[in-house]
């Protein structure tokens, strides 16, 4: 039985559905697309919550698709080419798909002819280890047996390959269009490609001179919304037989504009205080020593940027939010200058991931405390 965490207020991994936040609908869209052979494109902001939602989706999965038995998950972030895809991907899923068995282990073993995959039996366990090399000159021919591997098995899986449009960034040529092929004659496979950076995965998914056009169900996912979050939130500290005030969080969740991380850590710092009865200036002090914690970096950020840049990038944070910063009113008020001068500072503060634009059309500061930092120095 997996033990309680300490915190109920969970700020990475995740726990068990007690400690996870709504999300039915999400959920129940994401187990049915998969349940009727449809892949999916997940797409949200950082730390708005997507890789807790796959793992709540995989929590679920035996009573939403109870002949699902293989669950793979992959953040390929830190991947910088299609040899590292291949071999993160082969590390999850290669000897997962079969039993213990000598007969098993001997055929993954000859399976495979681009890489050789050999185990090794933990003393104490008897649990067999997996090791392999795959060489980059093998590295097409390797993805090619993996997704062969995956296939053959006849096993329904669901694979979840998180920060796809990481491949964009890879040297290698073809790289979509490899994936693709491989993803569309995968039967007993279902497929998450989820991402955040919109843009890139809305090229990807929807242009049609793009492979992956029209092949997955889309889905956005966006803040949970203010009352299921306070039930949940209010309910976690009444377990504690502790007292959460309904107007304390709704303080917090405006002010962090329900941006999912920001909120559980504010919520997390609340509940490590120790304090039987939370108001709204108890949340007031819990955000503000969040805050101070990246004084120091903020600051670094602001000695880094290009005064153009700072000043666009300061005045989005007063505003909370701006649909149009390239209107007269809004240059005025904040002294901008040229409309030109800020659309080039907006791309460069985009690029960077100091900047976004969410699904309302606002551009806001995309790290929330970073933004009440700043609306606090003007």
């Amino acid at each position: 039985m997996k033990a309680k965490p300490a915190n109920p207020f969970l700020v990475s991994g995740y726990q068990g559905p007690d400690y996870f936040c709504d999300r039915e609908k999400e959920t129940e869209e994401l187990a049915s697309a998969l349940a009727n052979g449809r892949n999916v494109c997940l797409v949200s902001p950082r730390r708005m919550g997507k890789t807790g939602l796959i793992l709540h989706l995989f929590n679920r999965l035996d009573a939403t698709i109870p002949s699902v038995r293989c669950r793979f998950y992959i953040d390929i972030f830190s991947t910088q080419n299609l040899h590292d895809f291949t071999t993160m991907l082969a590390r999850a899923v290669v000897g997962r798909l079969d039993d213990h068995s000598e007969a098993a282990l001997r055929r993954i073993g000859s399976f495979f002819k681009s890489f050789r995959p050999t185990f090794s039996f933990d003393s104490q366990t008897g649990a067999p280890t997996l090791s392999f090399d795959i060489k980059p000159s093998e590295t097409r021919r390797s993805l090619s047996e993996v997704f062969d591997y995956i296939r053959e098995s006849g096993k329904r899986c669901v694979i979840a390959i998180d920060e796809f449009q990481q491949i964009l960034e890879y040297p290698d040529k073809g790289v979509e269009a490899d994936l693709r092929s491989h993803a569309q004659f995968l039967p007993n496979a279902g497929l998450v490609f989820s991402g955040s950076k919109k843009h890139l995965m809305e090229e990807m998914f929807s242009s049609a001179k793009r492979p992956f056009y029209q092949s997955t169900q889309k889905i956005a996912l966006g803040e949970i919304q203010l009352e299921p979050y306070r039930t949940f939130a209010t309910g976690l500290f009444a377990k504690a037989n502790r007292v959460l005030e309904p107007e304390a969080f709704d303080w917090i969740y405006n002010e962090l504009s329900g941006h999912t991380w920001y909120v559980q850590m504010a919520l997390n710092r609340i509940f490590a205080s120790g304090r039987k009865t939370t108001a709204v200036s108890d949340a007031q002090e819990a955000i503000d020593a969040a805050i101070a914690c990246e004084d120091a970096t903020y600051k670094a950020f602001c000695e880094m940027l290009p005064r153009g840049q700072l000043a666009v990038l300061k005045a989005l944070a007063v505003e909370r939010g701006v649909a149009e910063p390239f209107k007269g009113s809004f240059l005025a008020k904040h002294r901008l200058g040229a409309a030109s001068s800020v659309r080039q500072a907006l791309k460069a503060l985009e690029n960077k991931a100091l900047v976004l634009k969410g699904e309302s059309g606002k551009y806001f500061v995309y790290d929330r405390f970073f933004g009440l930092w700043l609306r606090k120095r003007v």
